[in-house]
């Protein structure tokens, strides 16, 4: 049962120095620049490639207001590589942003976006997800 403790203890500070470590991956901004801005734009304008999509983007910058003041985070993530397990937000069209599998490479850490379970999460969608709740409005 000690070793398990034990055991248990370190795999908990692990996961924690993976949520902090680099290992090499961009910064959740350059994450953000590379795979969102440019039909979402950087915080309330719409991106340049926005005007030839079909629908237009949300603002990522509304996502908080346009959930009731409750940021999505779960949903945001799911949303991001194409999971739709979690329902759909408002102003989310099904089927209309491309997944981005590259954010879901790497490691992972063990996250919980509100539900009480802790999920081994990819660190890049985690920080991605961070990033984009930091620019709510």
């Amino acid at each position: 049962m000690r070793a398990m403790l034990i055991g248990f203890g370190m795999a908990l500070g692990l996961a924690a120095c993976v949520g902090s470590a680099d290992f090499g991956a961009p910064s959740a901004a350059k994450d953000y620049a590379d795979y969102c801005a440019g039909c979402h734009g950087t915080g309330g304008d719409p991106g340049p490639i926005a005007k030839e999509l079909k629908l237009h983007p949300v603002s990522l910058a509304d996502l908080t207001m346009m959930n009731d003041g409750n940021f999505p985070e779960a949903r945001v993530m799911s949303k991001i590589v194409g999971y739709r397990e979690h329902g759909q937000m408002v102003g989310a069209v099904p089927g209309q942003m491309p997944p981005f599998e590259v954010l879901t490479e790497g490691p992972t850490v063990l996250y919980d976006s509100g539900d009480g379970i802790a999920t081994p999460t990819p660190v890049r969608l985690v920080r991605l997800m961070e990033y984009i709740k930091g620019m709510q409005q």
